[in-house]
């Protein structure tokens, strides 16, 4: 079964909008299913995550890439999960 991803920030974030791009770029070469979730909703992620976003969060895991990083890592941490 593939694995599932979070992408955690806010749509104000550029720093989440260049994670994104990476993820889409690597994307093109390997599968990636995830999803992006705005931690402005959720009280409990916005005191965890508010000061450190963007987040690439593995579901079934819990393993967690932090920012900075590039798509060479995103191809790592994803096939290490």
């Amino acid at each position: 079964m593939q694995k599932q991803f979070i992408l955690f920030g806010t749509s104000a974030c550029h720093l989440c909008d260049d994670a994104e791009v990476s993820i889409r770029a690597i994307s093109k070469t390997m599968p990636v299913i995830y999803i992006k979730q705005d931690i402005i909703e959720d009280d409990i992620l916005l005191e965890k995550y508010g000061s450190s976003i963007p987040i690439f969060h593995c579901k079934e895991t819990k393993n967690e890439l932090s920012w900075p990083f590039n798509e060479l890592a995103l191809k790592e941490f994803i096939n290490g999960q």
